[in-house]
């Protein structure tokens, strides 16, 4: 990209706090921002001003944002997409990566996080393995955003799939994942 002209970015996230947070990180860093809270409103400002950028919460009004990354990515093939979410695992990261994303960080992550975010462009052999297992809590949300990812976020077949209460399996999933 040419280096003299401001750089396009839309942030895409329903948290209006956090988002301003974000928009006033980068636009510090010289780039022209644009926002949306919806996945409608972020497909028709991608399409009145194509984004050089994208970043994106996972969960957008109740919306997979994943469904976001595939649009996008259809849309603007040029875009460099970020997914940036407080509702990380290891499902999930690899489907934005198969649909499009360029990268993938959680929350919170600083300005200088995402503009290397942005700009990343291959694998780091030099990141050790953990040196710590997953807890079984993180193991037990791996395997429930798992099972629902292939029920295509359907909280109903999810839980028959997994012979529990549907509220139980909401429940669950409403939690913040636990690090490890």
């Amino acid at each position: 990209m040419n280096e003299k002209r401001r750089c396009n970015v839309l942030v895409v996230d329903d948290d209006e706090a956090y988002c301003g947070d974000i928009t006033r990180a980068l636009a510090n860093r010289r780039f022209f921002i644009t926002s949306a809270a919806t996945i409608g409103d972020a497909l028709a400002q991608a399409d009145r001003n194509p984004p050089d950028f994208v970043l994106l919460e996972l969960k957008i009004a109740g919306e997979s944002g994943l469904k976001l990354v595939a649009s996008l990515h259809r849309r603007h093939p040029d875009a460099r997409i970020v997914v940036l979410t407080g509702y990380g695992s290891i499902a999930t990261a690899i489907e934005a990566i198969k649909l499009g994303a360029v990268y993938y960080l959680c929350k919170p992550a600083t300005g200088d996080e995402i503009v290397a975010a942005f700009h990343h462009e291959a694998g780091n052999a030099a990141v050790p393995p953990t040196a710590h297992p997953m807890s079984l809590k993180r193991m037990e949300w791996e395997q429930l955003t798992r099972v629902l990812r292939a029920h295509n976020d359907n909280i109903s077949g999810a839980a028959r799939a997994l012979s529990m209460h549907r509220r139980t399996l909401q429940r669950k999933l409403a939690k913040h994942p636990v690090r490890r």
